[in-house]
């Protein structure tokens, strides 16, 4: 088992390289098993999620190379299997897009339920209903399910909701089916936009990217090609967060900011700027970090939208950020009922959260935080979250289970400490999981 323990209050500044996006690369590396021919995606961020992914694809017999370089090389000249070993499976909720890639070349999957973050339930409905408007034929028994298709055929498809992951599964389904697949109500993510591209590239006939509505002309077989992974805009609102805790000053280099705007909007509301340049994003150390209040001076809501609007995946970023800036704030994440379960960590450090049911939490900034000892990630943005939080607080730090933190971030000590951060990752035998202040009297007040 590993730990960070971070010493808090040291301003940091500098330049880091934007990793690559976590949620594109988990999909553009099953979209290899679409093809025969070898594939090389760039920019592969070398997190858990990934290496857990590259793993999947060596067991069904594929031909894998790296993460080296953050290059990764596929050729999925001959799949073995199309059984998902559930030890592998079951490690992340991205395995459940593997049915998309498999039932279009191979035509049959057999998919351990997948796991993931525990943020609160996260149903397969939307991918079942969509994977058989294609003609396939699933079975849930035992933990598994077992997916058939004779021959994939297009189909009109409306989403009940707009699911990025089964518009991602319905989408690579339908690349290689006979006839035109119709997508409606399809999530429009930049990691889909990703992916879209990629596809195109391998000689897929995909219109609407980057829309609610995507047509996809079946073709006979794609082929290989070179591709890059774009910037992960999750990690980029991340460390623009920790630039801004810490009264720091930061250049983001290849930041991609034309996926930022709605993130500088929001951000915007609680006092956050930056500049963009080029591919670049610069931000400054001096920050107003004031809330701006709604009409009437009511209290704003950051809520939770798909996209374009605000990403779920940058709400606990904005709840710490938040903590620190002048004014009241209502966060609302009607997705998921588990993700604000965090915040009693922030609460022990000092902040002044209010959890007003499992999809709302007020915020009532700014405080000074203390730091927490024996505090424990359970899950990758919250995680990060804490992380975020300990850089800005007086005192010292201990966060365990950083294996989630892994799984969304690469090297993220190293990238800190990169940038005058005081922050270390040791092993360690944790023999207690009691939560308490470093300083009990600061976190009292």
């Amino acid at each position: 088992m590993q730990q960070f323990i971070i010493e808090g209050g040291h301003r940091l500044s500098g330049a880091i390289k934007a990793g690559g996006n976590k949620n594109a690369a988990l999909k553009m590396l099953p979209a290899c098993l679409l093809t025969e021919e070898p594939v090389a995606l760039n920019n592969v961020p070398d997190i858990g999620d990934v290496r857990v992914t590259l793993d999947i694809l060596r067991q069904l017999g594929v031909a894998v190379e790296g993460p080296a370089a953050e290059t990764v090389r596929v050729e999925a000249k001959q799949i073995a299997s199309t059984t998902i070993d559930p030890a592998l499976g079951q490690k992340i909720r991205a395995s459940i897009v593997l049915a998309g890639p498999l039932l279009g070349r191979c035509g049959q999957i057999t998919l351990p339920l997948p796991g993931g973050d525990s943020i609160g339930e996260r149903r397969l409905d939307a991918h079942v209903l969509a994977l058989q408007k294609l003609g396939v034929r699933i079975e849930q028994a035992g933990g598994a399910l077992y997916m058939r298709a004779d021959k994939l055929k297009g189909a009109d498809i409306l989403l009940y909701e707009a699911s990025v992951t089964a518009t991602e599964n319905a989408l690579m389904a339908a690349v290689l089916a006979s006839g035109t697949t119709i997508i409606r109500n399809a999530a429009c993510e930049p990691h889909i936009q990703n992916l879209c591209h990629m596809l195109n590239g391998m000689g897929a006939l995909i219109e609407g990217i980057g829309t609610n509505r995507l047509v996809i002309t079946g073709v006979e077989r794609l082929h290989g090609g070179e591709f890059r992974v774009g910037a992960d805009y999750i990690e980029v609102g991340s460390f623009i967060g920790a630039a801004v805790l810490t009264g720091g000053e930061l250049w983001i280099k290849q930041a991609d900011p034309e996926h930022m705007d709605i993130v500088e909007h929001t951000l915007g509301r609680l006092g956050v700027t930056w500049e963009t340049h080029g591919q670049d994003i610069y931000v400054p150390e001096s920050q107003p970090l004031t809330i701006v209040p709604d009409l009437g001076n009511r209290i704003p809501i950051i809520k939770a939208q798909p996209w374009p609007a605000f990403p779920a995946d940058l709400m606990s970023i904005a709840l710490v950020i938040a903590t620190q800036s002048a004014g009241a704030v209502l966060f609302h994440d009607w997705m998921y009922e588990s993700r604000f379960f965090f915040t009693d960590k922030l609460v022990r450090m000092g902040a002044r959260i209010t959890l007003c049911d499992p999809h709302r939490v007020l915020v009532q900034g700014p405080t000074a935080l203390t730091g927490l000892a024996n505090m424990t990630s359970p899950d990758i943005r919250a995680g990060m979250a804490m992380l975020l939080a300990a850089l800005a607080a007086k005192g010292e730090t201990h966060i365990f289970n950083i294996q989630q933190i892994d799984r969304g971030y690469a090297r993220v000590d190293e990238k800190l400490r990169s940038l005058g951060a005081f922050i270390q990752r040791v092993a360690v035998d944790r023999s207690s999981s009691i939560e308490e202040p470093l300083d009990t009297k600061a976190a009292q007040h």
